[in-house]
């Protein structure tokens, strides 16, 4: 068996001043390639993961539509989370 997986993660920093986008590709629960917003392009870390890598960041296209993600995605859901960020931040302490 084996297993492949995708995550798309947003990091805040003061609320929407800073925001990162990081997309995993991971393969038996070893990340094989990412796209960091912060770097701007794909970096691999396993010999098929670069391989990947260097395809995506040859197609212009693909790498300025995962740089929008930062505000299609990441801005444009942060108003619907942000009440659950800080309620479980608040109930953690209690």
């Amino acid at each position: 068996w084996f297993q492949r997986m995708l995550t798309s993660e947003c990091y805040f920093t003061n609320g929407t001043e800073k925001v990162r986008f990081v997309m995993r590709h991971i393969y038996n629960r070893q990340t094989d390639a990412m796209f960091d917003s912060d770097v701007g392009h794909y970096v691999g870390f396993t010999p098929y993961g670069e391989m990947n890598a260097k395809r995506w960041n040859s197609d212009p296209a693909k790498l300025e539509y995962r740089r929008a993600r930062v505000d299609r995605f990441c801005r444009h859901n942060y108003e619907g989370i942000t009440p659950f960020i800080t309620e479980r931040r608040g109930e953690r302490g209690a």
